[in-house]
């Protein structure tokens, strides 16, 4: 019932930036929250950062300072702009997404994962 579309990912350089988008789409009444994830080869899932409907914003301390997360209400979608980046940045990075549905269930959805890579 929502679709969640990521897009952004790729290689990039050591001290490079990339912008990372989840749009959502489908039976969408509300959205509470969203955030960024990712997963490391070997590792557990990790929040990077999250950000809800008011604005307030979270971040892991590995990135703070450096990621930027943002949303476009308008547009159901949530952005994470990455700068200074880092090879330990290298992961697949997931959007979650909580809500409300239009039959008024409460939803809590996965984007398919997008693989960043920092090397030179």
């Amino acid at each position: 019932q929502v679709q969640l579309v990521e897009s952004g990912g790729g290689l990039v350089q050591p001290g490079g930036s990339l912008r990372l988008s989840c749009a959502a789409s489908g039976s969408i009444f509300s959205i509470y929250a969203m955030g960024w994830y990712r997963q490391a080869p070997g590792k557990q899932r990790e929040l990077v950062a999250a950000i809800t409907s008011g604005g307030s914003t979270n971040y892991a301390g590995s990135v703070k300072g450096r990621f930027t997360i943002s949303r476009d209400n308008a547009k159901n979608t949530v952005y994470l702009q990455r700068n200074s980046l880092k090879p330990e940045d290298t992961s697949v990075y997931y959007c979650k997404i909580i809500g409300q549905l239009t039959t008024m269930s409460d939803f809590d959805s996965w984007g398919q994962g997008t693989q960043v890579t920092v090397s030179s």
